[in-house]
């Protein structure tokens, strides 16, 4: 049976005067109402026709011979009117049998709210629009739409009462713009982001809207022609309107959303205790160094690796306990990180390594890499900053231990925005534990900041590193960001895409030395053996 919504985008287009016209729903209301998740959150910028997009969505709900009763619960009864009519409207377009708007009165404790409501006779359902939040939404059973919930006087009661609907397989939608960070919308919101409740968030800004056709639909409603002109013009006088709001207003960003993003004491309280010892190497290498012949290099960085890590490698890590790792991408200026995880029987994954490089070339980050990840027992996986001339390694890596293994992460907002209030959440609740207690450290850490509403590391520079030339940029704060990312993704441990481990030998100390094709040790020892 052809969806209704088909028929009428299939109609439109072939009436339309335009060869290629518009569609009736713009791509992010395409994308919210493609949406089936039972809890879907969204923070959107104000004026853009979402709510119309939900009632088209809700109208097939209340008419389907399957469907379920919608209830709609606004700030404000002109709200309310508002969404109605447009349920109203998509039933003429989809050819839908329905009553008149019938308005009601809903009785909330003392006061009296006005309601509306559409039956569908087929279905027996029917969709009721409250001017006001009810006190109580049990003993109702249906799909709940809450618009504006952040400006609900009560919303964390609402949130309570409407979960209830998920339990007999209903939907829960809730769409508003921002009112402020410390709103239970936004709190929601990092609930949503951070895994501790199952549900979707869909973010559209303004920004977003126009880029999806916002001005062009506009246009079409007011039968002007569209040119781009035209729409920067009008861009601009929006974003005039709302002047030192447009942030909150129409960019998503909650207002006050700025400052550090992980307190102090919060991180202090993640440090091992003192006498606890998580291994940190450092090393800079100097410029010169970049000049050598790459075999040399090779031979020089092999030593360095047995000296330096192999104990570490060897002693430092269970070989019953799975293992990944992150890294935070640099050449010049900043530092490469590489921090080691190890997850506990306790499910707590505690860093067990951190290695820190400056000034080192390409080839021997890759070089240190491979020392490194090929020694991990039970390699789960890692994550690599693949932005810029990080990609370079992070394809390497990802060829070599397999592409489901390894994740070549493009640090952007989303990004960010999605993954960052997981990882403080898992610094919250002591899931990521065990931090090296070290200065440098927990000054990255400190680097992240909200910027604009996004939890992240900005473009400034963060502190020294033993050296004029060498800054930091927050860089062991990433490499930990993306191991915790690493090894919390949904994979099969011991399982990769063209990677098989080879069977360990025992070294003449008695320690098990992890050998793979391609081991480190015998490609700098043969290169050693040619020098000679």
């Amino acid at each position: 049976m052809t969806n209704p919504l088909e028929s009428f985008l299939t109609r439109e287009a072939a009436t339309h005067e335009n060869p290629a016209p518009p569609p009736a729903l713009l791509g992010y209301q395409q994308r919210w109402v493609a949406d089936q998740s039972p809890l879907k959150l969204a923070e959107k910028s104000r004026r853009i026709g979402l709510t119309w997009g939900e009632a088209a969505d809700d109208v097939l709900i209340a008419s389907g011979d399957d469907g379920s009763n919608v209830f709609y619960i606004s700030a404000t009864q002109d709200m309310a009117l508002e969404y109605i009519e447009a349920c109203a409207m998509w039933a003429r377009a989809f050819d839908l049998a329905a009553g008149q708007i019938e308005e009601g009165i809903f009785i909330d404790g003392d006061k009296e709210i006005k309601t509306y409501r559409i039956d569908f006779p087929k279905s027996g359902r029917r969709i009721v629009a409250l001017s006001s939040r009810p006190a109580n939404l049990r003993g109702k059973q249906g799909v709940v739409v809450i618009d504006e919930a952040a400006f609900a006087p009560d919303l964390a009661g609402l949130i309570k009462a409407a979960m209830a609907m998920l339990m007999w397989g209903d939907k829960v939608r809730i769409i508003s713009t921002h009112n402020g960070d410390d709103n239970p919308f936004n709190e929601l919101i990092n609930e949503v982001r951070a895994g501790k409740r199952k549900g979707a968030v869909h973010r559209i800004t303004f920004a977003d809207a126009v880029a999806d056709g916002l001005f062009q639909r506009v246009c079409l409603r007011k039968g002007k022609p569209w040119s781009q002109e035209a729409e920067d013009a009008w861009v601009a006088d929006v974003r005039s309107f709302y002047g030192d709001d447009a942030e909150e207003e129409l960019d998503a960003i909650p207002a006050r959303g700025g400052g550090t993003y992980l307190p102090l004491a919060l991180i202090e309280a993640r440090m091992v205790p003192v006498g606890v010892y998580v291994p940190i190497v450092r090393e800079r290498w100097p410029v010169v160094f970049s000049l050598l012949p790459e075999p040399t290099r090779a031979a020089d960085v092999g030593e360095w690796c047995r000296d330096r890590l192999a104990t570490h490698l060897r002693l430092g890590l269970d070989p019953e306990r799975r293992h990944g790792f992150g890294e935070d991408f640099a050449r010049e200026g900043d530092l490469t990180v590489i921090t080691v995880l190890e997850e506990g029987a306790d499910l707590v994954r505690r860093p067990r390594l951190v290695v820190e490089l400056g000034g080192c070339p390409f080839a021997q980050q890759r070089q240190i890499l491979t020392y490194i990840v090929s020694q991990l027992p039970r390699f789960f996986g890692g994550a690599l900053d693949a932005t810029g001339n990080g990609a370079e390694l992070a394809e390497y890596a990802a060829d070599t231990w397999g592409h489901s293994r390894i994740e070549q992460i493009k640090l952007s907002d989303m990004f960010y925005l999605e993954q960052m209030p997981r990882f403080k959440a898992a610094l919250e609740d002591a899931t990521l534990d065990g931090l090296p207690r070290d200065e440098q450290c927990r000054d990255d850490l400190r680097a992240i900041k909200k910027i604009n509403g996004v939890p992240k590391l900005g473009k400034t520079k963060t502190q020294s590193a033993g050296g004029k030339k060498v800054q930091r940029h927050g860089d062991f704060a990433i490499s930990l960001f993306l191991g915790h990312y690493a090894m919390t993704r949904d994979g099969e441990p011991g399982r990769c895409d063209g990677y098989v481990a080879m069977p360990r030998r025992v070294t003449g100390d008695g320690f098990g030395d992890a050998m793979y094709a391609g081991d480190v040790d015998r490609f700098d020892l043969d290169f050693t053996r040619r020098m000679v």
